[in-house]
């Protein structure tokens, strides 16, 4: 009789754990803050987070966002303007709860001001496990009104309160919010960007850049990348660029906006008509920036502006207005040089200073491009965005079981 040998049971490989989701809620897909939101979700590990990206179906980032790999969602309900309707904001709030059920989400990351208060009572109706939000500055800032300022501030600490973790990219945002009592210590941090570095501006990309401009390589050019809004203030940039009173010096806008009409006016009342080009939204903004012998920032808030550090990955010299988180990367003599906010003639001075001082302002430029190569890497982001959900997830327990 043979005796059988039977063999050992196989062992049973240990499940891995299931990809945390994450819906990214962003209102203005769009270059800006929209980049911020689309490298965040880029830099997580996928075999450990599972990345979606909400937002209205005019995001001009979807395509970058489907060629990486990540999910997306084109939301028909949720507008990216800043006007407000009951009916409208319902109507926005039940898609995107929709959106949030089918996808059984364990963070809901909101980006900026509309997405955050319609992504965060969405998920707070849904009982999302966790939900985070990033200030990129704040809906309100000086040149609102007292009255209007307190009742966006008291709608920003109210929706604090159902929270979990809050994210700003800069460390002055963080203290604004919790001396303002949107957010408390304990659960917010600034969270460094990341960005592509590129090589420095050569001569021939230079010529290169000039000639996609359509503009003499022996002008002086001052360029942005901003939209044409309220927040970028295009109005004190022509006011500045007038100031100049230099007849060799072009003024480049890049971007589209709401407020495109009244700044070709207000080009033409000036005498610029022939000297400020509006090319409205470029997919090529890379290969322009090496045509700008300073870009220039003219905002009145805002949180930390990605076009100015691609300028300066680009070793443009900047100048920008002061505002927010922009003094932490736009070192004042050191790193480019910083404005007073709606001070059309502060901002022509520093222009001006840039143009008639190029060794000063390769300097700045130089040494802006040696700190993004040192502060802005996407390791540590995805690093520290992982921790931040993961500190949200453990909190918003705690405050379940405390029954908060």
């Amino acid at each position: 009789m043979t005796a059988t040998v039977s063999s050992p049971p196989a062992r049973r490989q240990a499940a891995r754990p299931r990809a945390l989701r994450v819906a990214h809620v962003n209102a203005n897909f769009t270059a800006g803050a929209g980049g911020i939101t689309l490298r965040e979700a880029l830099t997580l590990d996928p075999d450990a987070f599972s990345s979606t990206i909400l937002a209205p179906r005019d995001g001009t980032l979807f395509g970058r966002a489907e060629e990486a790999g990540l999910d997306v969602v084109r939301l028909e309900r949720m507008g990216s303007g800043r006007r407000v309707s009951p009916s409208s904001e319902l109507a926005a709030v039940r898609e995107l709860m929709g959106h949030l059920r089918a996808g059984r989400f364990d963070v809901v990351h909101t980006h900026g001001g509309k997405s955050g208060v319609l992504g965060r009572l969405a998920a707070r109706r849904l009982g999302v496990r966790a939900i985070v939000h990033t200030l990129h500055g704040f809906p309100f800032h000086e040149f609102h009104s007292p009255l209007t300022r307190t009742a966006l501030c008291t709608i920003e600490r109210r929706l604090g309160r159902i929270t979990d973790y809050f994210v700003t990219d800069g460390t002055f945002v963080a203290s604004e919010a919790i001396r303002l009592k949107i957010a408390p210590p304990d659960r917010i941090r600034a969270l460094i960007s990341s960005i592509d570095m590129v090589p420095p501006v050569t001569s021939a990309r230079r010529r290169e850049a000039r000639r996609l401009l359509g503009l003499p390589e022996e002008a002086q050019v001052v360029g942005t990348v901003a939209r044409l809004a309220e927040q970028k203030s295009p109005r004190d940039m022509v006011e500045a660029c007038a100031a100049l009173r230099r007849p060799n010096t072009f003024m480049v806008w890049v971007g589209g906006g709401e407020l495109r009409k009244k700044t070709e006016q207000l080009i033409q009342a000036k005498g610029l008509g022939d000297r400020f080009l509006l090319l409205g939204e470029r997919n090529d903004v890379a290969q322009l920036l090496p045509g700008f012998d300073v870009f220039a920032l003219s905002s009145r808030w805002e949180g930390l502006p990605c076009s100015v550090l691609e300028a300066m990955t680009c070793g443009v010299p900047v100048v920008a207005s002061a505002v927010n988180s922009v003094p932490e990367i736009v070192i004042a003599g050191r790193t480019g040089i910083v404005t007073r906010p709606k001070d059309p003639q502060s901002l022509a001075r520093g222009l001006a200073y840039m143009l008639d001082h190029p060794h000063d302002a390769a300097r700045m430029a130089a040494a802006a491009r040696e700190q993004i190569a040192e502060q802005f890497q996407p390791d540590r982001m995805g690093e520290e965005l992982r921790d931040i959900y993961e500190t949200a997830l453990r909190l918003a327990a705690k405050r379940r079981t405390n029954g908060q």
